[in-house]
């Protein structure tokens, strides 16, 4: 997969979104992350899975506890490739717009 696409992919879905906005807060268990959401345990864990596999969240044990928080670079990650996304967007926008410009001088000659 191309740099950063993963990891896009990664918080497409709505319930990993929700996981991630989550975790902005605070390191947190399964349970607590499982708490309020339309989804079981073992689907929340599922989802941190792809999560984790995105470099999106990391996860630390203590004793039986998985305590997950949100990885720096992984997110790094995601918002460089946004950020290419969005410059390669307004490149675009400027050349549209010189062509533009070039269209209506020629027009007016």
């Amino acid at each position: 997969m191309t740099y950063g696409v993963k990891e896009l992919a990664a918080v497409a879905d709505p319930t990993r979104l929700a996981l991630v906005e989550r975790l902005r807060r605070r390191p947190m268990t399964v349970g607590e992350l499982a708490e309020r959401l339309p989804v079981t345990r073992p689907a929340v864990s599922q989802h941190l899975k792809i999560l984790k596999q995105a470099r999106i969240v990391t996860e630390t044990r203590s004793g039986t506890r998985h305590i997950f928080n949100l990885n720096p670079e992984g997110l790094l990650e995601l918002r460089a490739y946004i950020d290419k996304m969005w410059e390669d967007a307004l490149a675009s926008f400027s050349r549209y717009v010189a062509a533009q410009k070039r269209q209506r001088r020629k027009l007016r000659k």
